[in-house]
């Protein structure tokens, strides 16, 4: 038998990836100007159809380095 408090909060799924937008947020800049950032090869970053997710790992490493 499982108690009530072990299914009251079911393992969230780590991100591992943010969204152009998530990464103007952290900066506070412009979409544009994160856009800019992410087409610069500062970080590893894929295209699936339209839309860019950045590699959450590769993203922390450089923010940390600045």
């Amino acid at each position: 038998m499982t108690s009530d408090t072990q299914n009251a909060h079911p393992l969230k799924k780590e991100k591992k990836t943010y969204t152009v937008e998530e990464i103007a947020e952290q900066l506070s800049v412009s979409k544009k100007a994160a856009y800019s950032l992410v087409k610069s090869g500062q970080f590893h970053y894929v295209r699936v159809g339209k839309v860019i997710r950045v590699s959450k790992v590769s993203f922390d490493k450089w923010l940390n380095q600045i």
